[in-house]
């Protein structure tokens, strides 16, 4: 249960950027911060606590390769335990025997994870799906099963992930559940049976189901409407869906009658349905805090401006106010031992790198372990302040603002900072290129524009159909709230971000090339019809969801085409910086290069730089660091602000 967000990392990632935050002052314009200091390797990052509460797991560079460490608890023992020289490792679980780590690795961005473990008693490393062109995700792992794991692979269908069932002491794999294609997420129960599944219906709704037994047949009990789908179904803000230890009831979001997913509690014998968790606005976020013994889910966050917990099981209470003590910011529990005496906590601040601290519930006493970059600590950051306004068509808008440091907030240069998905959403946190856009002197502008997720279901159906129509009115709106409100200088305003963001950017440039002075496009999708019919085999299962958002391409060509930056080439009036990664399998190459040649036919303004290495979101830091000094340079020469002139 507490793996299964991985799974969904593994599914669809779609951020690039490492989290490594700061400190903030005022007064005197800062120092320039390094870009090796903003987007160099963390010193140490996704920290782990073992099942037995023995040894903390975390990821930190040798040779500037990221890989796996240990530490024992209470000691400073720390070793590597992988021999990663390439791309370096990023996502990585424990199993339950403590004995084992797992971690995934894909060939230079191509998302073919396998799945590899390291024994830390004998050091071994074993790629345990040794196979070509294959996708695993993690399941899930059980601490009455200590040597036993599931995960899903699509092994032998590219569009579907069958459950496979993982010995770890034989290394043997066996398949326990067939995917008939439309299962987009395995419900494994306390017994660690496959007993709930998720899937993706032809008109874009949902239904969960479960069974009995594995002898038994499947039956739905609930089904979600495409309307319902974002904020009920899976993604990246929900909370996991999971039985309870007695298999007698089951908690998922739903957002059926109401506008906003919220926590509830089904009894599968009767469909009585209890809310456990609700917002008006907003939906219940993926911190979920689940009991390792009884399974009960205990607190749940709501990601609101600010992460803010709601406790459901009051025995905790002293303990997450005791938590919050420790440091400033926005805390998360990360790993829970199995006896339930200690915890791992990580707080996330705007200015100040995520810091860790271990929890022990026996002395209700908590301890710092380190920070993910210490060097940002020698550097004054800027805050990220929350903002709202009100669209031309009346809805409220919510965002985030970083200024820059010892400067009048007024006639300032602005990156309009657009995140990826577009089902997702920018948060409170240390967020670098935003420090970094401050740090240069630019207003950083980020825009929870109608689409993103954790605002209801309405808000995100809103976003349907409209990516180039009224979601870049957001932005848009955006914008003018800046030029109204005095902050920005209307002669130098950027629009900046990768994949959905990188697409955004491109809109601006052809859609509104009069508003910004300049545009930057990582891995965005210049042709939505060709984008689509080029999605990777294991998005198909959501094909349909795809087309209810943003169109079909055999019934809806003019609609895509009409919102293609590809087919206004001739409106840009701007320069353009255009970034990809040559094993994207999300945003092909082809997206990028096809408006490269139509902008050099015409003779237009543009730099392309292609990473061979690199699928979505560039991973190696040399790469990183060229792409960042580059976008540097470029927006020094259109918005006037500051550059690091030492050679990355």
């Amino acid at each position: 249960m507490k793996y299964r967000q991985m799974a969904c990392i593994w599914w669809l990632i779609v951020s690039m950027v490492l989290i490594i935050p700061q400190q903030a002052a005022s007064g005197s314009v800062p120092e320039l911060i390094p870009r090796e200091v903003l987007f160099g390797n963390p010193v140490r990052i996704t920290a782990r606590l073992s099942p037995d509460g023995k040894v903390l797991a975390y990821i930190a560079p040798i040779d500037n390769v990221l890989n796996i460490w240990i530490r024992t608890i209470g000691t400073e023992d720390d070793r590597p335990v992988t021999k990663d020289d390439n791309r370096g490792i990023r996502y990585y679980f424990w199993a339950e025997d403590s004995r084992h780590i797992m971690y995934a690795q894909d060939a230079e961005g191509n998302e073919n994870w396998r799945l590899y473990s390291v024994d830390l008693e004998t050091e071994e490393i074993k790629d345990l799906t040794p196979f070509e062109n294959i996708q695993v995700r993690m399941v899930e792992t059980n601490k009455r099963f200590p040597n036993e794991l599931l995960f899903s692979m699509n092994k032998e269908d590219p569009k579907a992930h069958d459950v496979y069932h993982l010995d770890l002491i034989s290394g043997e794999i066996t398949l326990v559940a067939k995917n008939p294609g439309d299962v987009i997420e395995w419900v494994i129960d306390t017994d660690f049976k496959v007993r709930g599944i998720i899937t993706a219906k032809p008109d874009g709704g949902f239904d969960l189901m479960v069974r009995d037994s594995d002898d038994d047949d499947w039956r739905v009990l609930v089904t979600w409407d495409a309307e319902d789908g974002m904020t009920s179904a899976p993604n990246f803000v929900s909370p996991p869906t999971v039985f309870s230890e007695d298999g007698k009831y089951i908690y998922f979001m739903d957002s059926r009658g109401v506008n906003a997913g919220r926590l509830v509690k089904m009894e599968i014998a009767t469909g009585n349905i209890g809310v456990l968790v609700e917002d008006q606005q907003y939906d219940v976020s993926k911190h979920a805090l689940l009991h390792p013994v009884t399974n009960e889910i205990q607190a749940v966050a709501v990601q609101r401006a600010r992460l803010e917990w709601v406790v459901l099981d009051k025995t905790i209470t002293d303990d997450l106010d005791a938590i919050a003590t420790l440091d400033h910011g926005d805390f998360t529990i990360l790993s829970r031992d199995n006896d339930d005496d200690t915890w791992l906590v990580a707080f996330e601040k705007d200015n100040g790198p995520v810091s860790y601290y271990v929890y022990n519930l026996t002395t209700k006493q908590g301890r710092y372990l380190f920070n993910q970059k210490p060097d940002l600590d020698e550097y004054t950051l800027a805050s990220m302040k929350p903002i709202s306004f009100t669209s031309r068509d009346g809805l409220t808008i919510h965002g985030y603002i970083t200024y820059p440091v010892g400067q009048e907030k007024t006639n300032l240069p602005v990156v309009l900072a657009v995140h990826g998905g577009p089902w997702a959403r920018n948060t409170w946190e240390f967020d670098a290129d935003a420090q970094w856009f401050a740090n240069r002197g630019y207003v950083c502008l980020q825009v929870n524009f109608r689409g993103s997720l954790g605002y209801g279901k309405d808000f995100v159906n809103a976003g349907d159909k409209e990516w180039a129509g009224k979601v870049h009115n957001d932005l848009v709106d955006a914008v003018d709230w800046t030029i109204d409100q005095g902050i920005a200088d209307p002669e130098r305003i950027a629009i900046f971000g990768g994949s959905y963001g990188g697409y955004a950017a491109l809109v601006g440039a052809t859609f509104t090339p009069d508003l910004f002075c300049c545009a930057v496009d990582m891995f965005g999708p210049s042709n939505l019809i060709t984008f689509i019919e080029a999605i990777p085999p294991w998005f198909s299962t959501l094909l349909a969801t795809i087309h209810k958002r943003m169109g079909n391409p055999e019934t809806e060509n003019d609609l895509l085409k009409a919102q293609s930056p590809l087919f206004k080439v001739d409106r840009i009036k701007i320069p353009i910086l255009i970034a990809q990664g040559a094993n994207d399998p999300r945003v092909k190459q082809a997206e990028s290069e096809q408006l490269v040649e139509a902008m050099k036919q015409k003779g237009l303004d543009y730099e392309y730089v292609l990473f061979p290495d690199e699928g979505h979101g560039f991973k190696k830091p040399h790469n990183r660091l060229k792409f960042y000094a580059a976008a540097e340079k470029f927006l020094a020469n259109y918005l006037g602000g500051r550059y690091e002139e030492a050679a990355q």
